[in-house]
């Protein structure tokens, strides 16, 4: 069904090839980004979920982050 209408497009043989070009250049910075980024930044971020659910707990139970 789709076929049809897809042939029907003139030069719609290179949208899969620009779709697969922007994805492998995505990862490809992806991976750069992560080997060149400071690994304290990453374990700092890995670990913010743990650290809100623990304030949020401190804040309904009342205690004072204050100190």
């Amino acid at each position: 069904m789709f076929n049809n209408y897809l042939q029907s497009i003139e030069g719609v043989g290179i949208y899969p090839i620009i779709s697969l070009l922007v994805f492998f250049i995505f990862f490809v910075v992806m991976i750069v980004w992560l080997t060149r980024v400071d690994k304290s930044y990453i374990k700092k971020m890995s670990s913010m979920p743990l650290d809100n659910e623990e304030n949020l707990y401190k804040n309904y139970s009342g205690e004072n982050n204050d100190d």
